[in-house]
């Protein structure tokens, strides 16, 4: 049956282009995506496979009981988008202003959506049940994990699987951990208030730029002087602002980063070193300041024996050259509540078109979109996996 499965999935490659490329061009931001779950929720209506919206927030779950009896296992997409401006020259680009599908969540729902079609017709001959779980919100916490497992929606699963097509890693490749896989990533906030004034009489001032810079510098110190050298974090300021004129010295600076970490000890000390570095720089400088640190998602930590099912189950997938287990990567996924909560394992399908190498939450991030029936033909061979233990 699962070469049959995957003979269907091929057949319907053309529509899971088609569902790919009109997301693309509709996207939503997380906790905004009114429409795109209303268009998965019309897709289960129409091939007749029960559902619930509004799980959560905007989640859709779709029910697939198998005509045998065996465990009930969830397979998961994300659907929400980045407010970032779409710069491909295509013919799917973004048709929504300022926001576009730069992390592949597009080409997961069309992946999900697929495979649930198809599976709709092996149903009779099906072992246990397919929860087809659409989630929102995973760019932005607290995201839309938490509250679909609070919801209680899948507290009779037995498993979870999800994939993410993975734009830098070569077509054909298959990566996982059967440990940590994926890094927790925090945002934090620091507001500085010096006294500006003119910019010929510096000595009347405390520089909110200048002790900005102190900041920064220092707060690089923490991972590089202040860690073990062998454990892991990153420290990263993405938006420093500050002042307004060339001839008036700034007053105030507004610096927002994020943290990245394997460890829960390793992020505390980090926010430790951090309020010690801030205040005081500020101190010795004679300003004040607000330190605000918000925790995001845990470590995504794959289940040893979930893992090894999905390299088991790469064998099955012709497309997959290479199915290897690799070093954790400091990108962050909600999909980490769920394997608290549940057995279960993610990993990358890689989706890295030919000649060319932009990154996830780049203006022109696009994928390989043959991978996304390999996604699909993984995702089920470890379904199957599951249902032998």
């Amino acid at each position: 049956m699962l070469q049959a499965i995957h003979n269907r999935l091929d057949e319907l490659y053309a529509e899971m282009v088609d569902i790919r490329r009109y997301l693309h061009q509709y996207p939503e931001l997380s906790f905004q995506e009114f429409k795109t779950a209303q268009y998965i929720a019309d897709f289960y209506e129409k091939i007749g496979i029960p559902y619930q919206s509004g799980v959560g927030g905007n989640g859709v779950i779709a029910t697939l009981k198998g005509g045998k009896p065996g465990k009930k296992v969830a397979l998961r997409a994300d659907f929400d988008a980045l407010p970032i401006q779409d710069e491909k020259d295509v013919p799917y680009k973004s048709k929504v202003d300022g926001i576009m599908h730069a992390c592949g969540h597009d080409g997961h729902t069309a992946t999900l959506l697929t495979l649930a079609k198809t599976m709709k017709a092996f149903q009779d001959n099906l072992p246990g049940t397919i929860v087809f779980l659409h989630q929102h919100a995973e760019e932005y916490a607290p995201g839309g994990a938490k509250p679909i497992i609070e919801s209680g929606a899948i507290d009779d699963v037995d498993a979870v699987f999800g994939t993410h097509l993975w734009s830098t890693t070569p077509f054909g490749v298959l990566q996982t951990s059967k440990d940590v896989f994926m890094a927790g990533p925090d945002r934090f906030e620091i507001n500085i208030q010096g006294q500006g004034g003119h910019g010929g009489y510096p000595h009347q001032t405390k520089d909110a730029i200048t002790i900005g810079s102190q900041v920064v510098s220092q707060l690089q110190q923490i991972v590089s002087r202040r860690l073990d050298p062998l454990e892991t974090a990153v420290i990263t300021i993405g938006q420093f602002e500050a002042g307004n004129a060339f001839n008036v010295i700034a007053d105030k600076a507004r610096l927002v980063g994020t943290v990245r970490y394997l460890k829960k000890d390793i992020q505390e000390q980090v926010i430790h070193e951090m309020e010690n570095v801030i205040k005081g720089v500020c101190v010795a400088n004679d300003a004040s300041y607000s330190f605000d640190y918000k925790k995001g998602y845990p470590p995504l930590v794959n289940n040893a024996e979930e893992a090894q099912l999905v390299l088991e189950a790469a064998d099955q997938v012709d497309e997959i050259q290479t199915a290897e287990e690799v070093k954790p990567v400091m990108a962050g996924e909600d999909f980490a509540y769920y394997t608290m909560e549940k057995p279960g394992a993610y990993f990358f399908t890689g989706a890295q078109k030919e000649g060319h190498h932009y990154p996830h939450h780049h203006p022109k991030f696009d994928i390989e979109e043959r991978a996304m029936p390999v996604a699909a033909k993984t995702l089920i061979s470890a379904y199957f996996k599951f249902q032998e233990k």
